[in-house]
């Protein structure tokens, strides 16, 4: 259902300025004749506003209607905005983003797929960040050192060939990849993909950003148009202003209470109304960045003044300034349409505490303490986290030490283990300027490096054994089973800073900053007062030690070695075409049960060493996926032997006998993550097909790209008539059409047939990626051709 909604909220640059009527605007020619760099830290490279006034001129003659922000955005950076068929939620747009991002565990697979396509650099500006191969162990210093040892050949390899490419290389240490993007990439109106699901991030800055997975990211390397179905948008009305323990965070743990890990698929989160006023540029981001929680493509906020404070704070002034020119294509118009609409009162708004297991579980504060009483969930608070990349601004730090100092002044010092991961070297410098940083170790915190750390399992853990029932808090985005820390009885908690800090003083889920009382050491009660912070730092940001490598300006003569004998990197080998016949009583690998995310596809934490070698990394396919028919992880049968045996071992041998396989899967399946390795390694091992009642969208594009089948159930109760004992047939291939429903049929056991059909999102071009083994086989072959 399509609302209809005046667009009378959004946000004010100034009180004049931006409060100008956004009706549907007529194209200001002149605004390409201003020549502004998008990154101090890439010369040459301009912000192409023009491209967008010109597109939107022919899009808004073809639908006649007003557009709101997203579409403003995505429409702006059509390939062919003539002839694009347009439909939110049904066409499939070409798209020419204006950058690409990579972190190191998912660049390794996204550069050797790039390597394989021969060319000699990036077609648009791209960078790599070093930040999820840092284990936490001991602290900042030493976990750092130790990283940078055992990931050297990785690190090498990655900075070798961006100097090789023509990208720009963050080493170890620089801090976390978003943050990163947002004080020196992120730009208004432009639109970038990058290779991690949290990318939307930039979106606090009004930039479409969107997760995607390596191939995805090689394409739009490669020159080639990025294709993205056209988002549905859902609208998010803030009104009020933040107060009191009330923080961002906030906002995105209510709409994921409100939407569910799976409500945001296929559509762009666009926040407006007066209350965004109230919302630091670094809060949009924490609320655009958690959007991958409910499975948005991506989210964003129109421009404001609190975004040209941060980038006039971060030395990106002249972007502030032609923003504020452009700013009538970074607002919704008046009179947009949103696909959903939901209204949140900022003055009403309590904070909330999410979890445990899935972060879509939310509950106000006001009501925690007795759902942990009703569920028996542990409630000593064993350990709490800040930072991340959704909370590690130098506010988020400085709300924290805030209520951090307040209880060293009652004498006391954290309860619980306290750790704290500044998102990037400037913030750590900063933080550390300005008393932060030994605020926090006076209570007995641990400031731990400029990297993602637990968030994505990156913690080396002791204070408890795998299986021992605990609670830990963060102010990370993720909590599914074992993510933090391999421990699958660990009920984790995800909350905004404010509270994490607040709650390890009381070593209890069930204290209530709000309302609740501590005693100092004087013996006295008393309560923490409403925490504040700084928006920016007073004394500027302090930009710590330079860790940024610019690519040469000819790296023709660069060389980047690969070694055969490698254990963490190995060049990939293409995929076999599909050799035109149907998939034939395929035994179903495994049927999986649940919540399946890519976690469970493919687990990070000690795994993460082995992202640059497919072979290696295969040997975690699905190891966290339960087994509908037993109930077990990792234990699935061999159909050909009758012996059980790990998901990967069962899957090589039948590759190895030349036996396709499939999998089963439930609702949401490849949600989390857009780790392009849980596509791959299906593939490695033998896949043809995943068959789910429905996909996560990242995930189904992997899969796609990789090759393989993604079905949905036609009626998603036929996912009851699979077992694991069952084979699948996928029929009448030979004359699929996109658009069509695929049949297949089960073979049980005991030899009786039924079918069922499945239907699919495959395009004409995805065809081709079927049919060529891959879209890299594709590209690759067009290469030739090109070349022949």
């Amino acid at each position: 259902m399509v609302s209809r909604f005046l667009a009378r909220g959004a946000t004010s640059l100034s009180r004049q300025s931006m409060l100008s009527k956004r009706t549907m605007a007529t194209v200001q020619s002149s605004i390409g004749d201003k020549k502004v760099e998008m990154s101090n830290l890439e010369k040459g490279k301009y912000i192409n506003y023009q491209r967008i006034e010109n597109n939107l001129q022919v899009v808004r003659s073809r639908l006649n209607r007003p557009l709101t922000l997203a579409e403003k955005i995505v429409y702006g950076h059509l390939d062919n905005p003539h002839e694009q068929e347009i439909e939110r939620g049904v066409s499939y747009l070409k798209l020419r983003p204006d950058r690409v991002a990579c972190q190191d565990a998912t660049a390794q697979m996204a550069i050797l797929q790039f390597m394989s396509a021969g060319l000699p650099q990036t077609a648009v500006p791209t960078s790599v960040h070093c930040d999820h191969l840092i284990q936490a162990q001991i602290g900042g210093v030493p976990d750092l050192k130790r990283a940078i040892d055992i990931n050297k050949e990785v690190y090498d390899f990655l900075a070798t060939a961006c100097a090789k490419y023509g990208i720009g290389f963050w080493k170890p240490g620089s801090g976390i990849i978003h943050q990163i993007i947002l004080e020196n990439y992120a730009v208004p109106g432009l639109m970038m993909i990058g290779t991690d699901s949290h990318t939307p991030n930039a979106g606090g800055l009004g930039m479409v950003a969107c997760g995607v997975g390596g191939a995805d990211a090689v394409d739009v390397m490669a020159d080639i148009p990025w294709e993205l179905k056209a988002p549905k948008v859902i609208g998010v009305y803030l009104d009020g202003k933040m107060n009191g323990w009330t923080t961002p965070k906030d906002v995105i743990l209510k709409v994921a209470g409100i939407l569910t890990v799976k409500g945001g698929t296929g559509a762009i989160i666009e926040y407006h109304g007066p209350g965004v006023e109230s919302l630091s540029a670094t809060g949009m981001a924490t609320i655009c960045n958690m959007g991958a929680e409910i499975g948005a493509t991506t989210s964003l906020f129109p421009y404001n003044f609190r975004m040209a404070s941060y980038l006039k704070a971060t030395n990106r002034g002249a972007i502030a300034q032609y923003a504020e020119e452009f700013n009538h294509n970074l607002q919704p118009d008046e009179g947009c349409e949103y696909d959903q609409l939901i209204h949140i009162n900022l003055d009403e708004l309590e904070p909330h505490i999410n979890g445990p297991f899935t972060p879509d579980l939310a509950t106000p504060i006001s009501k925690f303490a007795a759902e942990v009483k009703k569920h028996s969930w542990p409630q000593e608070l064993k350990v709490g986290l800040i930072g991340s990349c959704t909370n590690s601004s130098y506010e988020d730090m400085s709300r924290s030490a805030a209520i951090a100092k307040e209880a060293a002044d009652h004498g006391l010092t954290a309860k619980s283990k306290f750790t704290i991961t500044p998102g990037s070297e400037q913030v750590r410098a900063t933080i550390a300027r300005d008393g932060f940083v030994d605020t926090f170790e006076n209570i007995g915190g641990v400031v731990l490096a400029n990297a993602c750390g637990p968030c994505i399992g990156q913690w080396d853990r002791k204070d408890v054994k795998k299986g021992e029932v605990n609670s830990i808090i963060s102010s990370y985005n993720r909590n599914f089973t074992g993510r933090n820390d391999a421990n699958p009885a660990t009920h984790a908690f995800v909350a905004s800073p404010d509270l994490v800090t607040a709650m390890v003083f009381a070593g209890d889920l069930t204290f209530n900053p709000l309302t609740d009382s501590l005693k100092g050491a004087d013996g006295k009660e008393f309560k923490f007062s409403d925490p504040s912070g700084h928006e920016l730092p007073a004394k500027g940001y302090d930009p710590g030690e330079n860790t940024f490598q610019a690519p040469p300006a000819d790296g023709t003569t660069v060389s980047v070695a690969v070694s055969p004998s490698s254990d963490r990197l190995q060049l990939l080998k293409p995929f076999k075409a599909w050799d035109g016949k149907d998939i034939i009583e395929a035994p179903v690998l495994i049927k999986a049960k649940g919540k399946c995310t890519t976690d469970h596809i493919s687990a990070g934490g000690p795994w993460l060493k082995y992202r640059g070698h497919l072979e290696n990394i295969s040997q975690n396919c699905l190891i966290g996926a339960i087994n509908a028919d037993s109930g077990e992880a990792n234990s699935v049968i061999n159909q050909e032997t009758g012996e059980f045996g790990p998901v990967p071992t069962v899957g090589a041998y039948y590759r190895d006998k030349n036996i396709p396989w499939v999998v089963v899967g439930d609702e949401n399946y490849g949600e989390g993550s857009s780790r392009e390795h849980a596509a791959l390694e299906p593939r490695f091992l033998g896949g043809r097909a995943v068959i789910c009642r429905s996909f996560a969208r990242i995930h189904e594009t992997n899969l796609k790209k990789q090759g393989m089948l993604p079905l949905w159930f036609k009626n998603p109760a036929d996912y009851e008539k699979i077992s694991g004992t069952d084979k699948i047939s996928i029929l009448d291939l030979q004359n699929f059409k996109p658009g069509q429903d695929i049949t297949c049929e089960i073979t049980h056991k005991d030899g009786s047939k039924e079918k069922f059909l499945t239907t699919t999102s495959i395009n004409e071009g995805q065809w081709g990626w079927f049919k060529a083994g891959s879209a890299l086989n594709m590209m690759a072959a067009a290469a030739k051709a090109r070349g022949a």
